[in-house]
């Protein structure tokens, strides 16, 4: 392995590296060495962080393990080699590097995200299959905001004006910030992440990049390296990007969207399709999984109080999880396609959502639909907005509905599931000691 990696050190010239690993949050943490020191950090497992990185919250607080015992000790890092790739918008050569944690005894740091989804990955391959995703990332441009009371605006564009119309689709409006997507399109390049298409979306500033379809570990690796390149090519022209599930009162909010497929891993046949073209019943139990499953893995889909202001009629996006052919109010989207790419569009997760755990959640809830054998409702024709509300209307009742779904947690892992929700409900007392503008322009003369 240090071999391998310290060739392609002097190919690129690289004199540091970036050791990262993504959080529960999907915050990239780690340590920063020279290249040397950590060719020989690694062969003696050397490169070491404190586990409690993974009980630490969004606003750097840690929460409790109530219900384990584990004393704080360290954990060594294992570089992930397929995941190094230079950084592009450094003047000086520098790698960064997806490593994956372990304890001393070989065995994997079991709330780590990425470990979590290669769980429910190892579940799909004991039988034989392989899931296939594509991710959909949405994000806001905005002016730089050093005030964190102040709201946030649209940044100015190459017109010299901020952008106050809706534009869905908007060729023109997408070129108002052509150098900053052209150096995000040459980041990408540089780093081999893989997207297709960009799009802008129904908010002012706000745009949306699509992944070329592929392994779920890999696109989500992807995602990671994606949200992280968006921020700092935007830093870079003068504008702050964010993942905000809703970062503007009166814009629509930014979304995760996951399209899944099944394939089987011996003829790589899709299996959501049968010969003749009809949905299989293990497409329609995934589904059905979905369906009963999603609403308590909110959590993971949701994670933050601003994450339930983005899910709510008429908005694009959903408010339960009723399932359609190529209907946009649903939860759960099946596009047009052919029986190869038969696919379901899980529409529920916000883009503040960390992808490994995204991924993680929809496709444990696919699979216990396909093991379970659940069969789905009839899909919805019309609106889904008509329909009642499915989906937890904030964090707390989604912690609860999780806290209850145990073959969920059996899935994803009780120890993770306890460390989740210990950290959400730290972030959510956090929450409750703020006090808004709201509160202050309504409550303290009126009441």
């Amino acid at each position: 392995m240090g071999i391998v990696l310290a060739d392609w050190f002097t190919e690129h010239r690289i004199t540091e590296v970036e050791c990262m690993v993504p959080d529960i949050a999907g915050i990239p943490r780690g340590k920063i060495l020279p290249a040397r020191k950590f060719l020989t950090s690694i062969e003696e497992r050397g490169l070491r962080l404190p586990e409690s990185i993974f009980v630490q919250t969004v606003t750097g607080t840690y929460a409790s393990e109530r219900e384990t015992d584990r004393r704080v000790s360290d954990v060594y890092l294992s570089p992930v080699v397929e995941t190094v790739r230079a950084i592009p918008w450094y003047d000086e050569p520098a790698a960064q590097i997806i490593h994956d944690p372990y304890y001393f005894d070989g065995s994997p740091v079991d709330i780590a995200p990425r470990h979590v989804l290669r769980r429910v990955l190892d579940l799909y391959a004991a039988r034989g299959w392989r899931p296939v995703v594509a991710p959909e990332l949405e994000f806001f441009l905005v002016k730089v905001n050093e005030d964190p009371d102040y709201p946030l605006e649209a940044p100015i564009g190459r017109s010299g004006r901020p952008e106050t119309a809706r534009q869905a689709y908007g060729i023109d409006a997408v070129n108002e910030f052509d150098p900053l997507f052209e150096d995000i399109y040459d980041h990408c390049e540089a780093q081999g992440i893989d997207i297709d298409t960009l799009s802008h979306e129904a908010g002012a500033a706000q745009m949306e990049i699509n992944f070329n379809h592929g392994d779920a570990m890999e696109l989500a690796d992807q995602a990671f390296l994606f949200k992280r390149t968006v921020r700092q090519t935007a830093l870079e022209h003068k504008v702050y990007a964010t993942f905000m599930a809703k970062p503007m009162q009166y814009e629509p909010g930014s979304s995760l969207h996951v399209h899944q497929s099944v394939h089987d891993v011996k003829t790589g046949r899709n299996i959501f399709a049968e010969d003749d073209g009809r949905d299989s019943g293990a497409f329609r139990h995934f589904i059905g999984g979905l369906r009963k499953y999603l609403p308590s893995a909110m959590p993971l889909l949701a994670p933050y109080v601003n994450s339930y202001r983005r899910l709510v009629p008429n908005s694009d996006a959903p408010i339960n999880v009723h399932w359609g052919y190529d209907n946009r109010t649903t939860g759960l989207r099946v596009p047009v396609s052919g029986a190869a790419g038969r696919r379901v569009e899980n529409r529920v997760a916000g883009a503040d959502a960390n992808p490994y755990l995204a991924i993680a959640a929809s496709l444990a809830c696919g699979y216990l639909g396909m093991i379970e054998e659940i069969e789905p409702s009839k899909p919805v024709d019309g609106s889904a907005y008509k329909l009642p509300v499915g989906l937890p209307r904030h964090l707390e009742d989604g912690l609860q509905r999780l806290g209850r779904a145990k073959p969920l947690k059996d899935i994803l892992g009780q120890r993770f599931v306890s460390v989740l929700t210990a950290i959400k409900e730290a972030e959510n007392e956090e929450y409750l000691r703020v006090i808004s503008p709201w509160e202050r322009e309504f409550l303290l003369l009126n009441v």
